[in-house]
């Protein structure tokens, strides 16, 4: 039996609702993602757990540059993994892939200065490994890019869904064809897959299904292939188990990175494979909270009822958003710098957002007048309009508040 430690999107570099700090000129988050990514490390060291391999499933970093800080904070820990006699897989994500051909990926140079006992992948190809539990195979799948996978030629006047159903067959071709990677595998021997893409059923944080978008879908019998014993993926952000035999599993990212991801548990998974049968065990980490306070301030004293709502919600130490629906009236009674010190506690506010409800003047007929809306009012009209399902447009708004919020933080 083979015990591995599963891990993924780590995405250094992501700053959102932090802070800089002087003494560092780096972002206060930076130290967030670092605390669990060491918690991670610091398991897979400790010796009465018994990791056997660790495995990480895509995106070290936020963009395919990553700064030489981040680059060295990534490999001071994955360098404590080598030296410690673990074998580490690292396979590229997409925000570790270059935009442009014969550039390297992000995670490159451990293959390059040849870092004993870490395995780095950027195309899809197969290793056996030895580990204090035993032999494992590991196949990879990183992150599919269609220059990658096809030629130009098959670019020429196909649409997107065209040349993504040509990726995949390409794909399964050269796991389950002849000669491909299945193929050359030893069925005695305990085999995991480690990929980083979108599963087809797989659900984001938003708690929608993944069925539309740009990504490459990945059809379900390419990860329930029998050959594997356990399926490590990455890419998608919410922990979740896809199957059950052969167990597919996505662990989820190390943080929080926006606030589709509030309600999440953030952390790694620790499986135990062998040939034909797998468990697994989520481990939550430590990341840091991000709170939503939602209030209707339309009594008397609308200060006072957003001031009450902050208190019912626990913004120590966590990044706050605060949503206040009121009214024109109600608006000019409310008063900032109270609303501020009641989030005295909090580690960042990301913002306090206004929502103004003002009474639709109607002209010819049912004409709404547009200058007089918020964005998200004239956005959630025109969700209305096209008939979209409630469910959908609480997602969509939610997304978009987001958005707002960053963009009057950036302001």
């Amino acid at each position: 039996m083979v015990k591995l430690l599963h891990f993924s999107d780590l995405h250094l570099g992501v700053e959102n609702y932090g802070r800089m700090d002087p003494t560092t000129g780096l972002s206060s988050r930076l130290t967030d993602f670092l605390r669990s990514f060491d918690r991670v490390v610091s398991y897979a060291l400790d010796e009465a757990k018994g990791v056997d391999l660790v495995v990480f499933a895509g995106d070290a970093f936020k963009t395919r540059d990553p700064s030489p800080t981040y680059q060295r904070a990534f490999a001071q820990r994955i360098r404590q993994l080598s030296e410690a006699g673990l074998p580490v897989v690292l396979i590229a994500g997409n925000h570790d892939l270059p935009n442009a051909a014969n550039r390297a990926h992000a995670v490159e140079i451990f293959d390059t200065l040849d870092v004993p006992r870490v395995y780095v992948s950027g195309r899809p190809e197969w290793f056996l490994i030895e580990t204090q539990g035993g032999p494992v195979q590991v196949v990879t799948l990183p992150w599919v890019t269609r220059s990658a996978l096809l030629a130009r030629d098959e670019y020429r006047n196909r649409s997107l869904s065209e040349i993504n159903e040509l990726i995949v067959e390409r794909l399964t071709e050269i796991v389950e064809g002849e000669g491909g990677l299945i193929g050359q595998l030893d069925r005695s021997v305990p085999t995991v897959l480690v990929a980083h893409g979108t599963v087809q059923g797989a659900v984001y944080g938003s708690e929608r299904s993944v069925m539309l978008g740009n990504d490459v879908l990945l059809p379900p019998s390419l990860v329930r292939h029998p050959a594997w014993d356990y399926v490590a993926l990455g890419h998608i952000h919410k922990h979740q188990v896809l199957h059950d035999s052969p167990l597919v599993v996505y662990a989820g990212s190390l943080e929080r990175i926006d606030f589709g991801e509030e309600k999440e548990a953030k952390g790694f998974v620790v499986a135990e494979v062998e040939r034909g049968r797998a468990r697994h065990e989520f481990h939550p980490v430590d990341a840091r909270s991000l709170v939503t306070v939602r209030v209707s301030a339309d009594g008397d004293d609308p200060t006072a009822q957003v001031v009450g709502a902050i208190a019912d919600h626990d913004v120590a130490d966590a990044v706050v958003r605060v949503i206040v629906r009121t009214t024109p009236e109600k608006e000019s009674l409310l008063r900032d710098n109270e609303i501020r010190r009641a989030l005295a506690s909090a580690f960042h506010v990301a913002t306090v957002i206004k929502e103004v409800d003002r009474p639709h003047r109607l002209r010819l007929g049912q004409e709404v007048l547009v200058a007089e809306l918020t964005p998200l009012q004239i956005l959630e009209r025109y969700f209305e309009v096209k008939g979209t399902p409630a469910e959908r447009t609480r997602v969509l708004l939610d997304r978009a508040r987001a958005l707002l919020a960053e963009i009057e933080e950036d302001g």
